[in-house]
């Protein structure tokens, strides 16, 4: 196995300071303890990782709800270290390893894993991880993948979003929402964002059209109707969005439920507009990394911009997860390792 040759005090270690949980429920049940520091194996890269997110995604995971996700993440208490967006240095790689070197910079996600609210992780050389933007912090990086490989997957993967369609984004300035909307403006779509009255010049600055502020108006009543309505939150359903869709349009939504399980199978057959749920974290690796590898050029020419709300260092984790549960966030909520 090849190691860097820098960061010497950390090469002895074999143990890590990590995130950690006894039981599922309030933040209440996080901790930071001393755990065995992960070796690779042969096709495996060992990350230092220097910045991870929290996102609704983990306060699902903390709780244990809805009860589904047990199965991933254990089913009477939380059986490993959560988080899974990150980025951060290689420090070490397995002996065939040969896309990656000690010292690179990367960025990435271990969905549907986890173990990445930790000093170290490792996956394989394979997985969903490539280098970062040379233009970004490892702050910043890690707030890219956060909304941005969600984004990428539902509006260029399932809205198959193109110049001169009509989009509206529900929860623009969330993390998955302030990277739909410059997503969905690259790819040349007009863009209408929804979002809060204090959050809507911020909207508009990252390329939407025509910014809605939910407080005011309800979308659905305007009479206006769009190509995709892409709900970034789960707050609005395929029913009360059906009269907005165009003919053809699609609604998307991140939030699984069986009702829009059961309304994607009956709008494959039935009507003209498509109601469409993925479970973007159980993408392949190879469409993972094709999504990093874009948002990587997106952002190094310019055209896509992370966006970081707060940022919390790793002991304060509880604290990261009481604000992300208030449900207002701007963008990411990163936290920091050293």
């Amino acid at each position: 196995m090849t190691t860097s040759v820098g960061e010497k005090s950390t090469q002895g270690r074999t143990q890590m300071r990590a995130v950690v949980a006894g039981a599922y429920g309030s933040p209440d049940v996080l901790h930071v303890d001393e755990v065995a520091k992960p070796v690779p194996d042969d096709d495996e890269v060992l990350v230092r990782v220097r910045a991870a997110v929290v996102g609704p995604p983990d306060s699902a995971a903390r709780e244990g709800s809805p009860f589904p996700i047990r199965f991933f993440s254990g089913l009477r208490r939380p059986n490993g270290i959560p988080g899974d967006v990150f980025a951060g240095e290689i420090e070490a790689v397995g002996q065939d390893v040969v896309q990656f070197a000690p010292g690179d910079a990367v960025f990435g996600t271990t969905a549907p894993g986890s173990g990445a609210h930790a000093e170290y992780l490792c996956l394989p050389e394979n997985g969903a991880v490539t280098i970062m933007p040379s233009n970004l912090t490892y702050d910043e990086a890690a707030a890219v993948c956060d909304g941005g490989l969600t984004a990428m997957a539902f509006v260029k993967d399932h809205a198959h979003v193109q110049a001169g369609d009509s989009v509206l984004i529900n929860g623009a300035s969330g993390s998955v929402g302030t990277a739909a909307v410059q997503l969905a403006t690259e790819f040349g779509a007009t863009v209408t964002g929804v979002c809060s009255t204090a959050k809507v010049e911020f909207v508009r600055s990252l390329g939407a059209e025509t910014v809605i502020d939910y407080t005011r108006t309800d979308f659905t009543t305007t009479g206006a109707t769009y190509d995709v309505i892409f709900d970034a939150v789960g707050k609005r359903s395929y029913p009360e969005c059906k009269a907005s869709l165009t003919t053809g349009g699609r609604y998307l939504t991140t939030v699984p439920s069986v009702g829009i399980l059961l309304r994607m199978v009956w709008t494959r057959v039935v009507g003209d507009r498509r109601a469409i749920f993925a479970a973007t974290g159980l993408s392949s690796k190879r469409t993972k990394r094709s999504h990093l590898v874009a948002l990587r050029d997106l952002v190094e020419r310019g055209q896509f911009r992370p966006v970081i709300d707060r940022t919390y260092s790793l002991d304060d984790i509880a604290d990261a997860h009481r604000y992300v549960d208030v449900g207002h966030k701007t963008g990411s909520v990163v936290v920091t390792m050293d």
